[in-house]
């Protein structure tokens, strides 16, 4: 339980109160540090699952918390953006807010299709959708740097579309389960 990728995942959850911290603690080197803490934990989020199939290592709890680690992750960094004004742009608000529903959906997704057996791998689409979050996202948390915290908003948008995209698809999938299910128990109840 406690190797190498299983550890980089409990890392992630163990920064979140610092990147946190930024909300009370309004210095341009600690908004730097909660920065480099969430890039670093976001690097960790490829890194796990890359371990531990390359050593071999996978385990019912990496699988278990992983997805936990990065939807936290992935929320904190989006309360503290929305908590210091860290959006130019109101309508930026609608991003977020899509972004938080569909981590949301997706859990209860799985949860759902885990029950009965159904796999919901990761899309090519989903990891995608991560890359773009969790860059627009290190840059938010830079504003004040550069243009950084600008063209992280940019990003935030397109991690929007794609966020909205793959929460559809795997709503689809659920909702293709559920119909061929009932449509599966009208049959049988039609043979009686």
């Amino acid at each position: 339980m406690y190797n190498i990728p299983n550890l980089l995942t409990i890392s992630r959850i163990i920064v979140i109160p610092a990147i946190f911290l930024t909300v009370y603690i309004h210095s341009a080197a600690w908004q730097v540090t909660a920065a480099v803490l969430f890039i670093l934990a976001s690097i960790t989020d490829y890194f796990d699952g890359y371990l531990a199939r390359q050593w071999g290592e996978t385990s019912a709890f990496g699988r278990l918390l992983d997805p936990i680690a990065d939807k936290l992750l992935v929320a904190s960094a989006l309360v503290v953006i929305l908590a210091r004004h860290m959006v130019v742009c109101e309508l930026s608000y609608i991003p977020v807010i899509v972004i938080l529903c569909r981590e949301i959906l997706v859990s209860g997704l799985r949860e759902f299709l885990r029950e009965v057996n159904v796999g919901m791998p990761v899309t090519r689409l989903a990891k995608w959708k991560t890359g773009f979050q969790m860059t627009a996202l290190s840059m938010m948390l830079l504003k004040g740097f550069f243009y950084w915290g600008e063209i992280g908003e940019v990003l935030l948008w397109i991690a929007g579309v794609l966020t909205f995209i793959t929460g559809y698809q795997y709503f689809q999938k659920s909702l293709d389960y559920v119909k061929a299910t009932e449509k599966s128990k009208s049959t049988k109840k039609a043979k009686k």
